[in-house]
Parts: C-alpha cells; sequence; structure tokens
C-alpha cells in the first residue's frame, strides 16, 4: 500500500512534469514565471543587502559600547571572567571610572577619570589631537604610563596646553593628546565631569583607589559573533550583585532611535517589494486560469476528477515555484553585488559577507506568492464545468472561491510580516493595502456606473459613446483592471514619495542647525547671567532648563525594589536617580501619546514612554519620589513620545512646577554653535568656571552619517523595485487581452473599422489610466501619511505633485501598452482570433 501512494506520488509528478514542460513551450506560463523571478529576485535582493548593511551598521555601532560586549560592575571583575573571555577567543580590555580632582597651577577642577589598559581601545572610534592645531586622529593605543588624555575643557578651565603636567592624586601626568571624540563614554552626560584618560599601569601609584572612591570597573570584549554569543551565554548567569553586561541596545537613545529608523526605511522598501510582487503574480495566475478553463473542461469531459486536476495543478506550481525561485534567488545575489559595489564607497568599510537566511527566505516566499495566489485557479480550474465545451459559461462564486482568496490574503499577510518582523509596520502597509483596494473596487464601481450614465446623453459623441458602451459592457472585467492598475500605480507612488517626502521629512529630523552643545551643572545665582549671554550671542532663546535630582520610590502606595522586577532595565531604574524637571509647555520634540498634559498647580507628572512601560507605569498611578530627602507624592497624568534625535534637553519625567520650584535645582540648555564660534565657549568657562561644556557635535555628525548612508541604500532599492512595479503594470494588460482580442473580432465582424476601434480604445484607455491615477494617488498619500505618523514618527507634508504624477503615470502607462496590445489585436484577422478563442 505504502509503495502504491509512493508510486501514485510520483506519478502526479511527472504528471506535473509534463504539464510544466508542455505549458512552458506554449508560453503559458512565461508570465508567471517572469513574475516570480522578479518577486523573488526584489525580496532576496533586498533581503541580501538589508542583512549586510545591518550587520555594517550594527558593526559600526560597537564603537558606542568599545567592544561587542560590555561589562559594567561597581567592583574589581574577578580574573576568572577576565581569563574565560580570553579562553573563548576574545580580545579584551579593562577601564575603570571614577570621579577625582585635577590639579594644575591655576587650582582644582573636578574630572571623570578613565584608566584604561594597554589593549584599550578594541575598536576603532576614539580620536584626538595630539597638538595644538593639528587634526584629529584615530587612536590605535592606550595612553603610555605617566601620559594623559583629555578634554578640551580640561585645557580651559586649568589653563593647561598639551605638553603641560596635569596632577591626579599622587601623579603628575604629561598630557599627550586631547580628545576630541570618546564614542564608549557610556553614561548619562549630565552628570559628566570633563573626561581624563589614563592608564591603569598608573593606577597604583596613584592612590585614587581608595575607600569610597565611588569606581565603577569595566571588561570590554571583541571578537567573532558565534565566540561573543558564547562567552555571553556562559557569563549572563554568572552575573553578581553591582554587574551587568551591556547591549547596543542601551545606547544612547538618540543614536538608538536613528538606527531604529534606519533599518525601518529598509523593512519598509522591502514590503514595498512584497507588495509588488504578490500584485503582478495574482494578475499572471488569473490570466493563466482563464487561458486554461476549456481546456481542463476538455479534460473533464474525458472523465478527469476534480482532485485528479488540482492535484496536477499543485504539482506543476510547486515545481514551478522551486524553479523560478531558484533563478530568482540567483539573479537576486547577482544585483544584490552591483548595489553593494556602489554602497559600499558609502560606508567606507568592507561590508560583511551575506548569510544564507535571505537566500532561503527568498526561496520561500516565491512558494508562499505562487501557491498563496495560485489557489484561486487551483480550485477554479479543479471545478470547471464540463458544459464550458459547449458555450462559454463564467464560473459563479462558491465558497471554493472565497477559501482560496483568503489563503491568499493569509499569505500575503505572513509573508510581509515575515519579511518584515515588524508587526506594526506590516499591519499599517497591509492595511492601507487591502482598504485601498477595498476602495478603488468600490470607487471604480461608482465611475463606471456615472459613466454609463454619460453614454446616454444624445450630446454625447459617437465615438465616445462607443468607448463607453465598452466600459459598461465589461464592467467587472474592467473593475478588475482599473483596481489591479490602482495597486500597481499606487506602489509607484509610495516608492516615489518614500524616496522624497518621508526621506526629506526624516531628514528634518536632524537638522542642520540641530543642538550640538550642551551647557549643565549651571548654578540658579548664574541662570540669569548665562541666558543673559547667550541671548547677545543670539544662541538661545528659551529660559534654561532646571534639573532636580529623584529616586522612585513607591508605585501605588507600594515600595519599589529591583526584585520585583523581571527587566534588567526595570531593575536598573529601580535602583538609579532620575533627572526631574518642569516647563509650562509641552516640548517641540515631545509627543503626548495617552493622557493629558500637566497642571503647573497640581502635583502630576508625565513620563517619558519608553521607561513607563519599562516599569509597568500608566496614566493614573500614583508615584513617590524622594527629593533631597523629603517624599513628593505626584499622579501620572499622561505619557510622551520623545525624539531624542532631536537633541533637544528632553527628560524621562516633568512634574508641574508647585512641585518642583521651591527644590535644588541645577540648570542646563542646548544651542546650536557654529564652528566659527566656538572660542564663545572659552570665554564663557571663563567666566562661570564651573559650567561643563559637552560637545555634541561630533556625535550629531554620526547619527547624519548613519541617516545619509541609509537613504542612500534606500534609493538604489527604489531602482530595482521600480523595475519589479513595472512588470506589473504589464501583466494588468496582457491579463485581458484575450478579452480584448475577443472583443475587437466581433466588432470588426459587426462592421466597425480599424480606425473607430483605434480611436475608441484609445479614450476607452484614457478614461481607464486618470480613473486608476486619480485612485492610485489616493491610496499611495494616504498610505504614506499612515506610515509617516505611525511607525516612522515623522512629520508627513500633503503636496500636489503626487496627484498630478499619479494620473501622469496612469495616461502614459494605459496608453502605451493598451496601444501596443491593440496593435496586435487589430493586426490578428477576426476570423482567425474567433477560432482561436471558440
Amino acid at each position: 500500500m505504502v509503495g502504491l501512494r509512493r508510486a501514485g506520488w510520483l506519478s502526479g509528478f511527472g504528471q506535473g512534469y509534463r504539464s510544466l514542460i508542455r505549458d512552458w513551450r506554449s508560453g503559458e506560463l512565461r508570465m508567471i514565471v517572469m513574475a516570480l523571478i522578479v518577486a523573488v529576485a526584489a525580496i532576496s535582493s533586498v533581503g541580501f543587502l538589508t542583512d549586510r548593511v545591518s550587520q555594517a551598521l550594527g558593526r559600526n555601532t560597537t564603537q558606542m559600547l568599545g567592544g561587542d560586549l560590555a561589562l559594567e560592575a561597581d567592583s574589581p571583575i574577578s580574573t576568572q571572567i577576565k581569563s574565560q573571555a580570553t579562553d573563548f577567543g576574545l580580545r579584551v580590555a579593562q577601564t575603570v571610572s571614577f570621579p577625582s580632582m585635577a590639579s594644575a597651577q591655576a587650582g582644582l577642577k573636578l574630572a571623570s577619570v578613565k584608566a584604561v589598559s594597554p589593549d584599550y581601545p578594541l575598536v576603532p572610534g576614539l580620536t584626538l589631537r595630539t597638538s595644538a592645531n593639528g587634526p584629529s586622529e584615530i587612536a590605535s593605543a592606550a595612553p603610555a604610563s605617566g601620559q594623559a588624555w583629555v578634554d578640551p575643557q580640561i585645557l580651559g578651565l586649568l589653563n593647561l596646553n598639551i605638553g603641560d603636567e596635569v596632577g591626579l592624586g599622587n601623579l603628575q601626568l604629561t598630557i599627550a593628546g586631547v580628545i576630541t571624540y570618546e564614542p564608549d563614554r557610556g553614561v548619562q552626560f549630565v552628570n559628566v565631569a570633563p573626561r581624563i584618560m589614563m592608564s591603569t599601569l598608573d593606577l597604583d601609584a596613584s592612590g585614587l583607589l581608595g575607600l569610597g572612591s565611588r569606581a565603577r570597573y569595566g571588561l570590554l570584549a571583541a571578537g567573532s559573533p558565534s565566540d561573543v554569543e558564547a562567552f555571553q551565554a556562559w557569563l549572563t548567569p554568572r552575573l553578581e550583585r553591582g554587574q551587568r553586561l551591556k547591549s547596543i541596545d542601551e545606547a544612547r537613545p538618540e543614536i538608538r532611535s536613528s538606527l531604529q529608523r534606519a533599518q525601518q526605511f529598509l523593512l519598509l522598501v522591502a514590503l514595498l517589494a512584497v507588495m509588488i510582487a504578490a500584485v503582478a503574480v495574482a494578475l499572471a495566475t488569473r490570466r493563466f486560469q482563464l487561458r486554461h478553463q476549456n481546456g481542463f473542461a476538455v479534460m473533464r469531459c474525458l472523465g478527469g476528477s476534480a482532485s485528479q486536476l488540482r492535484g496536477l495543478l499543485c504539482s506543476e506550481f510547486v515545481l514551478l515555484a522551486a524553479c523560478a525561485s531558484s533563478i530568482g534567488v540567483v539573479v537576486g545575489y547577482a544585483v544584490h553585488l552591483l548595489l553593494v559595489m556602489t554602497i559600499a564607497s558609502v560606508f567606507n568599510t568592507v561590508l560583511p559577507s551575506a548569510s544564507w537566511g535571505p537566500a532561503l527566505q527568498g526561496a520561500i516566499a516565491g512558494l508562499i506568492l505562487l501557491l498563496g495566489f495560485a489557489l484561486a485557479p487551483l480550485f477554479e480550474l479543479g471545478r470547471v464545468s464540463p458544459a464550458r465545451v459547449l458555450r462559454d459559461q463564467a464560473p459563479r462564486f462558491s465558497s471554493y472561491r472565497s477559501l482560496a482568496y483568503l489563503s491568499g490574503l493569509s499569505a500575503f499577510v505572513g509573508l510581509t510580516y515575515w519579511v518584515s518582523g515588524d508587526a506594526r509596520l506590516t499591519f499599517t502597509v497591509v492595511g492601507g493595502f487591502l482598504a485601498a483596494l477595498v476602495l478603488f473596487v468600490a470607487l471604480s464601481w461608482l465611475g463606471l456606473w456615472l459613466l454609463e450614465r454619460l453614454r446616454h446623453y444624445a450630446g454625447a459623441p459617437s465615438i465616445l459613446r462607443f468607448a463607453l458602451a465598452g466600459l459598461a459592457r465589461r464592467r467587472s472585467l474592467t473593475v478588475a483592471q482599473v483596481s489591479a492598475l490602482s495597486l500597481g500605480l499606487m506602489v509607484l507612488l509610495l516608492l516615489t514619495i518614500t524616496r522624497t517626502d518621508l526621506l526629506q521629512g526624516w531628514q528634518n529630523t536632524v537638522p542642520a542647525d540641530a543642538p550640538n552643545t550642551f551647557l549643565i551643572n549651571i548654578q540658579p545665582d548664574q541662570a540669569n547671567d548665562v541666558q543673559a549671554m547667550l541671548r547677545e550671542q543670539g544662541l538661545v532663546n528659551e529660559a534654561l532648563a532646571p534639573m532636580i535630582r529623584g529616586r522612585l520610590v513607591a508605585i501605588n502606595g507600594s515600595a519599589v525594589g529591583p526584585d520585583q522586577f523581571e527587566s534588567g532595565r526595570a531593575r536598573r531604574l529601580s535602583e538609579r536617580e532620575f533627572n526631574l524637571s518642569y516647563r509650562d509647555n509641552l516640548p517641540d520634540s515631545n509627543r503626548i501619546v495617552s493622557g493629558q498634559w500637566l497642571d503647573p498647580a497640581k502635583a502630576e507628572v508625565s513620563l517619558e514612554d519608553e521607561v513607563a512601560q519599562t516599569l509597568g507605569l500608566k496614566v493614573g498611578d500614583q508615584l513617590q519620589f524622594d527629593i533631597a530627602g523629603e517624599l513628593v507624592n505626584v499622579r501620572v497624568t499622561s505619557l510622551r513620545e520623545v525624539k531624542w534625535d532631536s537633541f533637544d534637553v528632553n527628560f524621562f519625567a516633568l512634574m508641574s512646577e508647585s512641585v518642583l520650584a521651591d527644590k535644588p535645582a541645577s540648570y542646563l540648555t542646548s544651542f546650536y554653535l557654529p564652528p566659527a564660534r566656538a572660542g564663545l565657549m572659552q570665554e564663557l568657562v571663563q567666566a562661570f568656571p564651573n559650567i561643563t561644556v559637552f560637545d555634541v557635535g561630533v556625535m550629531l555628525a554620526q547619527v547624519q552619517r548613519i541617516l545619509d548612508q541609509v537613504i542612500r541604500a534606500v534609493q538604489i532599492l527604489f531602482v530595482f523595485t521600480l523595475l519589479a512595479g513595472v512588470l506589473v503594470l504589464a501583466t494588468a494588460f496582457f491579463a485581458t487581452r484575450e478579452e480584448r482580442l475577443h472583443e475587437v473580432a466581433v466588432l470588426r465582424m459587426l462592421g466597425a473599422n480599424a480606425g473607430q476601434l483605434r480611436r475608441s480604445m484609445r479614450i476607452e484607455l484614457l478614461l481607464l489610466g486618470g480613473l486608476s491615477g486619480l485612485l492610485a494617488a489616493a491610496g499611495a498619500v494616504s498610505v504614506a501619511a499612515l506610515l509617516a505618523h505611525y511607525v516612522l514618527s515623522i512629520d508627513f507634508i500633503f503636496s500636489w505633485w503626487p496627484w498630478a504624477l499619479g494620473v501622469g503615470l496612469g495616461l502614459l502607462a494605459t496608453l502605451l501598452a493598451g496601444l501596443l496590445a491593440l496593435r496586435g489585436i487589430l493586426n490578428t484577422p477576426p476570423l482567425s482570433s474567433l477560432r482561436v478563442l471558440a
């Protein structure tokens, strides 16, 4: 029995293979194969490139950790952990960070000291200047024993120059360089004093690590991904109290948000490629169905059962998917190599090798697309009536067809989510896509109904009435064609909007004059004078932001402790102090996502949405903070989404002014400082020596570099995805070629000449193109607005050009493609056309 079943299974595939070869030779499958190859090539090429680009971006962001993995502790890290990291094949470096007073003839200043081992830095990124007017260079080794690297503020505060000595504890260290960028600073900058970097070889002699030194110890590790993962798996269950692993997810929020948005843009391009693939495959399989109905009716007359015919089609389509997907993956890999040749120079680095994941994803995606959208012809052709041999009988709608369409929808949704991995992005695009389809069907049906009323007016030209009559006779087919063409044009317009308006909106999130300088530790008695000085220079218009330190001690009357949270970040938030502030209005870079803004006279607090989710807080919760020994109770009235990449002064928690106005505070501000006026900060530090100037210009440049790199990647991918969209337009017309051929043949037999048919067809195509273009523009603008607001969190500005471009593309596409189809139809003798279609 098993042998017979296996023989039947092999026989079914043998019949499917013979059917595949026959249909290919007759040209029946070429459009499907072309659509599937382009679909798989689009998905796999995007997958290959995004895989390599994501690896490159992730590799670049390891600079912010100082390695691939960072371990922090409040006590010295055991030698066992260090030796184990080495045993796993990792390179390691040690750091010790602590505050200390730096001395010189000009006086004493608080500094943030960072001692590093000789192996530091593990990854390139730290830059310094070794002469007064020299350029910045990438540091390849740690400071030598007896030397120190310092922030520029140290030179100004202590009146020192490169080559002078600075005192730290029992040591006098020679200043060998000025730090211009330290990517792995790794702490909140509002609490960081100017940096002095020294060698761990000098720590013992300095006497700085005495009792109560408040030192933080770090172990940085770098190596291959597999070795890093193995060491992390070994270390995670052995972490002790006061130790925590840091990953790139805990990098600076403004950098992290830019990386997340970059990934979303790349995923958006992949989703649009999937949408194009789905439309192309659906149209091509519909044409296959229409052309095979008569043949399958004959097979039914000869005794073929519905299950046999479905099995034949299923095996044929599986083999077709396997062959076309394999070719598509090869083409996709070749195309992605061309893209890499262009984009590699953008990253100024060698991109990592692509994994096998995108190839497997592309192959499976081809199978899902074909079978998901081929179920309709599989079910319909298997149940075609034998009576179709005698007369052209349209099949009735049945539960089988609804099941087929539901499977196609499920395949489309599942595939887009699998490609993107982002539920919000998937359902925003898919939801807009399906809503546009339903709307296109309804509006095109309404438009055709109105056009049918127009043809009854006596004043309408005869050619126009003739064209309108043709549209009215094929209303269902015309609605399907308009809807399909509108979807294809909508995807192309959405790609264009993505390339222009959405990318421009993202670029606007980091404008050229974004704040690049922060002033912190401004004392209350200095606030007015500092603000007046900055206003005279035209740098600051708003009031300085107050900052008060406070620790969350209770939630809804229950004491807060790290043991009640599972998330490592939630535990750390429960132990640390918050930077609190107050202001009258909602900051421009903030958006309320839940609740309402603060009442300055009441005891209320507004929380950053991500922090609230981490701690499990919601609007209406009662919180208690310990502020300078005084317990303060506030109610959560709103949750805010903060654009950290705006580089404005932002806080996790903003309270009512009545709660914090009398609490001890310092002040801070941010502003854009033109490079030509950098000397102004030296004057300000000399006038207010306690103020710390924090320059984030290099960090801002890093965000801009990431942005520029991904924008170029999206633009390059746009060209390839645009080619896939052209196939949709071509398939939309080829899918109706047989119907038009039959109609023209009948009309010519009834006396219509070629000139009348040509003019009538042109009018019909122009009406179809104009209606499709309007619908496509409406859908593309709507989906783009949803993506901008709900997914990418950027502003979207409505403009007129998508509407004009949509109508223009619709007219051009229908006219050119239709005229090409018309030429072939009009050149075919009517008698032969009727014989072919009989």
